[in-house]
Formats: structure tokens, sequence, C-alpha cells
């Protein structure tokens, strides 16, 4: 969950530098776009990218619920786990220290008449693991999480 929060500060600062229109914000660690459209609408547009792409949706957690004991006055705010099953099996009896990080995630959540979306860039997992071999996989699931969601984005 600590990464959770953290790719939610980062996306609240980078989501305050950059406009509705913009293209996908890739940073080293993150990867950021902000939709016109409402929280609903987004959300339905998120699920239908993913499935467009390829992957299969594992499941939709609430995360305000916890922000709401924080004292957050919001009920829009999401992480949609996503992944291939066949791969994320194979990885996680391969490399069980991937675990904590499969399947792959994407934060949605409403920021007045927005909603921003976030993930973590997959390319990060070559800098926590040193694992060469599967680089050319994290390379792909950046290319994936990366067009899921311009695509997110373009419907606009």
């Amino acid at each position: 969950m600590n990464i959770i929060r953290r790719l939610l500060f980062s996306g609240f600062i980078l989501c305050l530098l950059t406009p509705a229109n913009a293209h996908a914000v890739v940073t080293g660690k993150m990867i950021m776009v902000r939709s016109s459209e409402a929280f609903p609408e987004t959300m339905a547009l998120l699920q239908e990218a993913i499935r467009h792409q390829g992957y299969e949706l594992s499941r939709i957690q609430r995360v305000d619920v916890g922000l709401s004991a924080k004292g957050y006055k919001t009920d829009k705010y999401r992480v949609v786990f996503f992944g291939k099953g066949e791969q994320i099996q194979q990885l996680s009896l391969k490399y069980p220290q991937l675990i904590p990080y499969l399947p792959l995630k994407i934060a949605i959540f409403a920021e007045n008449e927005n909603t921003i979306l976030i993930s973590a860039n997959p390319k990060i997992y070559n800098d926590l693991f040193k694992l060469p071999e599967l680089k050319p996989t994290f390379e792909k699931w950046l290319k994936d999480v990366t067009q899921i969601l311009k695509s997110v984005q373009i419907q606009n």
C-alpha cells in the first residue's frame, strides 16, 4: 500500500503542473495522464483499454475508505489491478521477488472536473531486481501501460 500512497502523492504534484490535454507524463518512477472526463466514464474507458491491450482485469480496489479516515472527502479513488494470468503465474514461480509487484496496477482518482490515472513505471523493476532476462518484459509492460493510459486520454 505504501507504493500506492507514493504514487498518489507524486501524481497529485504532477497533475498540478500538467494541462488536461497533455500527453502521458513518464518520469523515472511513474506514468501519469489527466482525463477531462468524469471519473465513471474514465473508469469505463480504462477497463476497456486494458482489455483491448490484451490484459485481464484482476480486481478493482477502493482506496477511498482509508483516505476518508484521514479526512479526504471523496469516494473516487481506485486501484485497478490487471495482467495476463499465465504470465503472472510463471513469473511468480520463477521470480518470487516480483510477487508484491504483480499484477500491474493503475491508480485512478477524481480531481475537480478531471480524472487522474497513475501507474508505476515498469522499467524501475530493472533497477530493483537486476534481472537482465526480464528487461524485455518490463519494457513491454511500459509500452502497454503507456498505451493504455494514452488511449484513455485520447478518448476525451
